[in-house]
């Protein structure tokens, strides 16, 4: 606890900025040790042909790219070619038949008149003219004795064979068919040609010849349509996947290559060693930390206040990953889900009660998020998200449920909500997974749910005191359980200066609605103004509110010693206060509450006696009032006793009253070390001002 203070001590010296990124930098390590390996998986020293030590399940969902392209293979490689009967063939193929009658009749006409022509000179002038149908058609195959026949042929009997073969290949080329009945379609094209008797008998060799070769299939191969089936095919062929959770091999089985393919694909080999898990952690490690960074950087709250929270928030969230590395240690050895015995609300809890809401909302987003990942069970894929969930709801239940002045039975009654809340979550959660559960089951999860919540209000309560106390923080929890009227200081007061204990709640009821007005702290106001003059109980006596037989101890004083014995209770008071380990900020209060204002009556009638007297001799030691609450205090003091004094006070005499007052505290410059501005000013004369006329309302005189 004393290396605390020191620590805290010196961190009071350290500018805001500096402090921001000295923690965030040193937090944000601590934070990626305690997260890393959470989301390791368990590997095997395992070899091909081995026997498997025991049963291994995939840790993730990955595709089998190298089965899954040999299945697509396969698949594409069997669909068979897709066919389209075409018409132009039998067109092309009559053509083609047509230009080598055609060349053989025009070869016959141009050496029809040449004397010194051979057969020779025909078939090779014929050969050229047919040079280049050859080399569309490679099938054209005809031999010189068959030119010199179609040379020699009558002209009538070669139209007679052009005319034969157009109508014999014309009507098989009609009918549709691919290249493996070609031989069919060539022997019914010769079989009819040998039942013409139109031709002569030299020339049934070449037209039989030609009739073959001029039939081809009449089916082609549809490249398009063929490409697009395959693709479809290729397409159909799902991703072979190695699915999480899937039984790789099982206990005893002997390890195959296709077996240690899929363990290698899997990632469970002990040789395989991925930074890709690692690499995420950092990741969100510097999330976090950059909106952590942000949270706080933007905050308009005093320096002094955003470095203890800034160490707070961080010891609480540490605090809650430490435990969540506990419980992940032991998870793997029970059946049921250990993570929801986790304490939803501790840390959106803590720090509500001891920063604010929107510090406790993000803190509740991050824990949530690092629980997900921490408290992996199984097989989760990236972060558990049924933890991560229960935790955000049980959560964000506690920061809408408990009480900004967080009494102890708030605590408790908070606490009793999340546990429903968890005892809901878990209904849902049991219900989603459409899995049967024993008996055992479902009372440790029913056990788990309350103790949760539970447990989250047991260690709020427990630790809450420890950073009060440790950082110096006056949480509202606190200052509720300082204004029980059962409090010994405050019996003091009542018993001892019962004038000066209606005075002190009169001063509160102002302040706090004055405080309110201006967006101070009224709580801390009301507080402070229970024990602002409990240096009173030291010499009751000597202060008019607890004189009631008419003597005043004054009379028989000189104005010096009446002055130091009302100076000294401001100081007495404060000194009180530190002895019985009250908060700082009350022992300011005490301190400040008259800041540095003169003691005017004494001062006036010293004055009486020495006209040279010093009015600095008859002020308060200060300090002036350091904030807002402090001030306001101070003119609710002064408010309320000089009203006190008044003789039937009405709405204008009061108001009158709270403007001078408040005129000579600014005059007086007794405002100039607090951040109060004129406008703040102005709302707590009219706050003051509207409680006081509530008090002081006209009343009924009742007939006697």
């Amino acid at each position: 606890m004393t290396v605390l203070k020191e620590l805290l001590s010196h961190l009071r010296k350290v500018k805001f900025t500096f402090l921001l990124l000295l923690v965030v930098s040193l937090s944000s390590v601590l934070l990626f040790f305690l997260m890393y390996g959470s989301t390791q998986n368990e590997t095997y020293e395992i070899s091909v042909f081995e026997i498997s030590p025991k049963t291994i399940r995939s840790p993730k969902t990955i595709e089998d790219t190298e089965k899954t392209e040999l299945e697509r293979v396969r698949a594409e490689q069997a669909v068979p070619n897709s066919y389209r009967f075409s018409e132009d063939i039998m067109k092309n193929r009559q053509a083609i038949l047509g230009s080598i009658f055609n060349a053989v009749s025009d070869v016959k006409l141009e050496t029809k008149d040449d004397l010194d022509l051979t057969s020779g000179k025909q078939i090779k002038l014929l050969q050229k003219k047919l040079q280049g149908l050859e080399n569309e058609e490679t099938f054209l195959l005809v031999t010189d004795d068959q030119l010199k026949q179609l040379l020699a042929a009558e002209q009538i009997d070669l139209n007679n064979l052009q005319e034969l073969l157009t109508l014999v290949v014309g009507r098989e080329l009609a009918i549709p068919f691919k290249v493996e009945q070609v031989p069919m379609h060539r022997y019914e094209v010769e079989r009819r040609i040998r039942q013409t008797n139109t031709l002569p008998r030299d020339l049934h060799d070449i037209a039989l010849s030609l009739g073959r070769m001029a039939v081809v299939e009449t089916e082609v191969i549809d490249e398009a349509l063929t490409a697009k089936n395959q693709a479809d095919a290729r397409a159909a062929v799902e991703s072979i996947r190695i699915l999480q959770g899937q039984v790789i091999v099982r206990e005893g089985q002997l390890i195959d290559r296709d077996v240690y393919h899929q363990l290698q694909l899997s990632g469970v080999l002990t040789n395989q060693s991925s930074v890709k898990p690692t690499l995420g952690i950092m990741l969100f490690v510097l999330f976090v930390s950059g909106l952590i960074t942000i949270h706080f950087g933007k905050s308009k709250r005093e320096e002094t206040f955003k470095k203890k929270a800034l160490v707070i928030f961080y010891i609480i969230l540490l605090l809650a990953v430490v435990l969540m590395k506990i419980v992940s240690y032991i998870d793997h050895e029970f059946d049921v889900l250990i993570a929801f015995l986790f304490p939803t609300a501790l840390v959106p809890m803590l720090i509500k009660l001891l920063i604010n809401e929107r510090s406790a909302v993000l803190a509740t987003i991050i824990t949530s998020a690092t629980a997900g990942i921490m408290l992996q069970e199984g097989l989760a894929a990236i972060m558990q998200m049924e933890v991560a969930l229960y935790i955000l709801f049980g959560g964000i239940v506690s920061i809408y449920l408990l009480s900004e002045h967080g009494r102890r039975s708030t605590i408790l009654q908070t606490s009793l909500g999340v546990a429903v809340s968890n005892i809901m979550f878990i209904i849902f959660y049991l219900l989603m997974t459409q899995t049967s559960y024993t008996t055992p089951e479902l009372i440790f999860y029913a056990v788990a749910a309350i103790s949760s919540g539970l447990l989250s209000g047991a260690l709020t309560m427990g630790l809450l005191p420890f950073f009060e106390s440790s950082f110096g923080l006056l949480s509202n929890m606190r200052l509720v359980e300082l204004s029980n009227p059962n409090h010994p200081l405050l019996k003091k007061i009542l018993v001892e200066t019962p004038g000066t204990y209606h005075h002190s709640i009169m001063v509160a009821n102002l302040a706090d609605a004055a405080c309110e007005a201006i967006g101070a702290n009224g709580l801390l106001a009301r507080v402070g103004s229970y024990y602002h003059d409990i240096g009173k109980t030291i010499h009751p006596g000597f202060f008019i509110e607890n004189q009631h037989n008419g003597r005043n101890l004054h009379d028989a004083l000189t104005p010096e010693k009446s002055r130091d014995m009302i100076i000294a209770h401001a100081e007495d008071g404060a000194k009180m206060l530190e002895t019985h380990r009250m908060p700082k900020e009350l022992v300011a209060i005490a301190r400040q509450h008259h800041g540095t204002s003169s003691v005017r009556f004494f001062y006036m009638k010293a004055k009486e006696s020495n006209p040279d007297v010093n009015e600095n001799d008859f002020r308060y030691p200060g300090p002036k009032p350091q904030t807002k609450e402090n001030a306001v205090i101070m003119i609710a003091d002064s408010v309320e006793a000089a009203v006190r004094s008044m003789k039937e006070p009405t709405p204008e005499k009061i108001s009158a009253l709270v403007k001078g007052i408040v005129r000579g505290k600014v005059e007086d410059d007794q405002f100039d070390e607090c951040d109060l501005s004129l406008k703040e000013i102005k709302q707590v004369k009219i706050s003051i001002n509207e409680t006081l006329n509530g008090i002081f309302h006209n009343r009924i005189e009742y007939p006697q």
